[in-house]
């Protein structure tokens, strides 16, 4: 059976979700509150022991769960996925794009194959879906949905450091302010999530000084992402959506 929160809306019982990066610590918090709000979710990966862990995760609930193992940023698999999404079950009404990844460094320590792994995790791939969901959301009959993960840096003018990673999420969101725009006749709502520091395992362990109380679970995070592809935010569109905790 799925999972079932009590307390939270069902308001995506006859949704279909697709979610990018859906192993991850991130992407684990948002299948499983897609599941708990009753959709039915499809979620890429890449290796092998993301996927066992991932499905030890979930448990029970693994059975609601379509699993594509998937180059987000290799154009033809991309096509693949999305091929085997019009197939069966022929529709798609959200698509979280939560897969990416970090990299920090100064200018001249930052090889060149670091930038390409930035922008292909980060921003190649939200491109290849978007352009590839696109038939698929206009048939979701004004419900479409396309949630991003963007970065602070991102909407402060950059940051010193990590500059492959900033400019690479920059692309995210102003591919998501694009789209937003250009999709909006067809129903299909285009917003970004813009998160603190999320506490993750894998941040703790790179950052073990750092005082943790504001960060972000991926929970409130999943939270936010199951709002934007509800009912109720059928007219946000073309928005950044800040999250922080004082």
């Amino acid at each position: 059976g799925v999972l079932r929160m009590t307390g939270l809306p069902s308001d995506l019982s006859d949704r279909v979700a697709l979610v990018t990066g859906g192993t991850g610590a991130l992407g684990r918090a948002v299948v499983r509150r897609l599941l708990a709000g009753g959709a039915r979710v499809h979620v890429t990966w890449r290796g092998e022991r993301e996927r066992t862990d991932f499905t030890a995760f979930l448990g029970r609930d693994a059975a609601a769960v379509t699993l594509h193992r998937v180059d987000l940023a290799a154009a033809a698999e991309v096509s693949a996925l999305f091929g085997a999404l019009a197939a069966a079950p022929a529709r798609l009404d959200i698509l979280a794009c939560i897969a990416g990844g970090f990299a920090a460094g100064a200018i001249e320590d930052t090889a060149p194959d670091a930038w390409d792994r930035m922008v292909a995790v980060n921003a190649t791939s939200v491109f290849l879906c978007c352009r590839a969901a696109v038939p698929l959301l206009r048939g979701a009959r004004g419900r479409g949905r396309i949630v991003t993960v963007a970065a602070r840096p991102a909407l402060e003018r950059g940051a010193a450091g990590m500059s492959a990673y900033a400019a690479s999420k920059a692309a995210v969101l102003n591919l998501t302010y694009s789209l937003a725009s250009e999709l909006l006749a067809d129903g299909i709502t285009v917003n970004a999530i813009v998160p603190t520091v999320i506490d993750t395992a894998a941040n703790r362990a790179a950052m073990p000084e750092a005082d943790t109380a504001s960060w972000l679970s991926p929970e409130d995070l999943a939270e936010v992402v199951a709002w934007l592809a509800g009912a109720g935010a059928g007219v946000v569109t073309g928005s950044a959506i800040n999250l922080a905790r004082g």
